[in-house]
């Protein structure tokens, strides 16, 4: 079984070498016979490039001249996967790696074709304040309602796929458009082939905005858009 982890990297000087690390140390697993790890620098102007550099021949490093956004670098490390299974990692520490491994193991055994890892599943409060989680809930059930499905959390960062059906998704929004678009685009293909598509909770640590966080309001009022735009057509 090969994973390929797709990471894209914008200013995350602070927490990229950890995060490497515990992305590099899940290829212990029994789960994992060869793990791809692709990071695209999305023209960041800190020191993130050359964190990226100490890793070279352990990790694909690709670079972006200009900087486009988070769905951009997600296409283009997209183009440069080859795993059986491919999944998304933020270059924070939001996220925890070893959840990667939870979620390949329920793929595989459930023969999942899409899995998303949902923050909120099973949680009794909510690791986001009350005003994203209700933004966060308010445009997921706006997905849902577009889409078909019934996911809890659209917006997650951990979203699993075949290698195959991520190969034919065009991601063409640049920004943070990419979890909606992404989303119906994924559940389009499902309902046409038949395909498996859900969620299991995983663990999530918020980071503040003066931390580094980048995903802001006018992202949200896009994301109603690009809802409409990619669930109706």
């Amino acid at each position: 079984m090969k994973l390929s982890i797709l990471i894209p990297v914008y200013n995350e000087e602070k927490t990229l070498e950890i995060i490497l690390e515990k992305v590099l140390e899940i290829e212990k697993s029994h789960l994992i016979d060869e793990l791809e790890v692709v990071a695209v620098d999305d023209c960041s102007k800190d020191n993130s490039l050359n964190i990226l550099g100490k890793y070279l021949g352990k990790i694909k490093i690709l670079k972006h001249e200009k900087n486009q956004g988070k769905g951009a670098a997600i296409r283009t490390a997209a183009a440069n996967a080859t795993g059986d299974y491919v999944v998304f990692q933020d270059a924070d520490l939001e996220y925890d790696p070893q959840d990667l491994l939870k979620m390949l193991g329920f793929a595989v055994k459930n023969s999942v074709d899409v899995l998303y890892g949902s923050r909120f599943l099973e949680k009794k409060t909510s690791p986001l304040g009350k005003a994203h989680y209700f933004v966060n809930a308010g445009l997921t059930t706006f997905s849902n309602l577009l889409t078909g499905l019934k996911l809890t959390d659209m917006e997650t960062c951990y979203k699993m796929f075949r290698g195959e059906i991520l190969k034919e998704i065009n991601i063409e929004e640049d920004r943070f458009g990419l979890e909606p678009e992404i989303t119906a685009k994924a559940a389009k293909i499902c309902a046409e082939k038949n395909l498996k598509l859900c969620e299991i909770p995983i663990n999530y640590d918020p980071r503040k905005y003066n931390d580094g966080k980048k995903i802001g309001w006018k992202d949200g009022l896009r994301a109603l858009y690009i809802i409409l735009k990619y669930g109706l057509f």
